[in-house]
């Protein structure tokens, strides 16, 4: 249950319109359902400000749909990752309304709840290195969109031609926070850090021949990053930067008393 819901709720409880026993109902699994192979957070949106997000891999189709289902009924949106397309097929069969995102292997569930759009202080600009890396890009973006934030991409900018970046530093300078995805060496990440005053946000990826070890060898390049600002996350983890992305983007407003 997201926030501005739980606060309709006791809105209408204040007025009259919804009594304290009707109101305990809705509350009633707010703290978790439990389905049996799973306990589902329905607290999570007012802890952390997005409903709890499914990931696919390892769970049957049927426990993925059970869990999308359940999470939609107590929220505004449903995000499922790393859905291959013959999981998304099924999924969708089941659930019509959901949209496949396949580049970004999410599927996004409607809600039964409205939830207005959040306030947003600017643009997250997701950055990649190549081409090979946009699954885990478009990951990012997805979620960054879906969550309320702007988004922008600027794709295939890597360090063996480094004149594609820097034609686009208005694009970089005029970003909120950015994101880097990059394989191989990783280095993109430590070149964006070092040209923006802007938290960056650095995604190693698995591409790369074999002494790139599966992405550590740049997820240790970007963990050394000689320029300031650069944050990591873990491997191939483009959910995990856009969630962060977008949690920044909102925590300025609360410095300008939004």
């Amino acid at each position: 249950m997201e926030p501005e819901r739980l606060l309709q709720l006791l809105e209408q409880v204040r007025a009259g319109s919804v009594s304290p026993k009707e109101a305990l109902e809705q509350l009633r699994f707010l703290p978790f359902e439990d389905v049996g192979f799973a306990r589902i957070d329905h607290h999570r949106a007012l802890r952390n400000g997005f409903p709890e997000v499914v990931y696919c891999p390892n769970k049957t189709v049927p426990q993925i749909i059970a869990i999308m289902e359940r999470v939609a009924a107590h929220a505004s949106k449903v995000l499922a990752t790393r859905a291959t397309p013959e999981v998304a097929a099924e999924v969708r069969a089941a659930l019509p309304s959901a949209v496949y995102h396949e580049q970004a292997r999410m599927l996004v569930l409607p809600g039964a709840i409205e939830v207005p759009p959040p306030a947003t202080v600017g643009t997250v600009l997701v950055v990649s290195a190549g081409t090979a890396d946009l699954p885990v890009a478009e990951e990012a973006a997805v979620t960054v969109s879906e969550m309320g934030s702007p988004v922008e991409r600027l794709y295939d900018v890597g360090v063996a031609g480094l004149h594609r970046l820097l034609a686009n530093q208005r694009q970089l300078y005029a970003a909120n926070v950015v994101i880097v995805v990059a394989g191989m060496e990783g280095a993109l990440a430590s070149v964006v850090g070092g040209l923006v005053a802007r938290p960056v946000i650095a995604v190693p990826t698995s591409v790369g021949y074999g002494a790139g070890f599966g992405g550590l060898s740049a997820l240790l390049t970007m963990l050394n990053s000689c320029a300031s600002g650069v944050g990591v996350v873990n491997i191939d983890n483009g959910f995990g930067a856009g969630f962060l992305a977008h949690l920044i983007n909102l925590r300025g407003l609360e410095r300008q008393g939004v």
